[in-house]
């Protein structure tokens, strides 16, 4: 099978963590939670080069290791993730021969090979591309303006978006610059494509394939890190 290139948008703030840097650069077992997360993808025996957009004023990247690893490479990232991912895209399509890309969270490092496997699997064969997601298995409620529940949503057929996702590079390209310039609100790459009516696949993944967002994530990353590292 062709390698696969993996797209790491990292040009995030990370506002809700309270921190003193972003969220990708907190330390979690000795690591940046973003080390974890790109030495991750690299394990993967399909994926051959890692694309990690960060921001202009970024001074923490340049001083990690893994800037001057052989198989990752730095693009200028944008305001939102979306232009991060499509300036990372562009550099993947005039640089590297890759028919498809996976895009991944900079803090989602506890996310299992195994699982990268069954996508690569389910979307390789795919019309349109696919992500990991979780069944949502908690009550869901919807709130009116003062916080109040207006009613309970069905969460039968509900799932949680998790990366990567994975779409062919070209399409992805196109699709995203296009949504871009139409002004369209993107949260991830399928609603792009869910944005010209078509329909990426869901494949179900573990459910410790955590973001980390809040401070109390951290400590799960990192127990879920260990318990990893101690079954292997």
């Amino acid at each position: 099978m062709a390698t696969i290139t993996a797209i790491v948008p990292a040009a995030g703030i990370g506002s809700r963590m309270r921190a003193d840097r972003p969220k990708q650069y907190l330390s979690l077992l000795g690591k940046t939670v973003l080390e974890h997360t790109v030495e991750k993808l690299l394990s993967h025996p399909n994926i051959g080069q890692v694309v990690v957009a960060v921001s202009d004023d970024d001074p923490y990247y340049a001083q990690l290791a893994l800037a001057q690893h052989p198989r990752v490479i730095s693009v200028r990232g944008g305001d939102e993730r979306a232009h991060s991912v499509l300036s990372a895209l562009d550099y993947v399509h005039h640089h590297i021969p890759s028919e498809w890309v996976m895009v991944h969270d900079a803090a989602r490092p506890c996310v299992h090979l195994s699982d990268i496997t069954q996508l690569i699997d389910a979307v390789i064969t795919h019309d349109v591309g696919g992500i990991l997601a979780a069944p949502v298995r908690d009550t869901m409620k919807r709130s009116g303006a003062d916080n109040s529940i207006t009613h309970t949503v069905d969460r039968q057929a509900l799932w949680h978006a998790l990366t990567p996702q994975m779409f062919r590079t070209e399409a992805l390209l196109t699709t995203l610059g296009d949504a871009l310039q139409q002004g369209v609100t993107l949260t991830d790459e399928a609603s792009a494509f869910e944005w010209i009516g078509q329909q990426p696949a869901l494949i179900a993944g573990r459910s410790d394939n955590i973001k980390i967002t809040q401070p109390e994530d951290l400590a799960l990353a990192e127990f879920y890190l260990r318990r990893d590292k101690e079954s292997t």
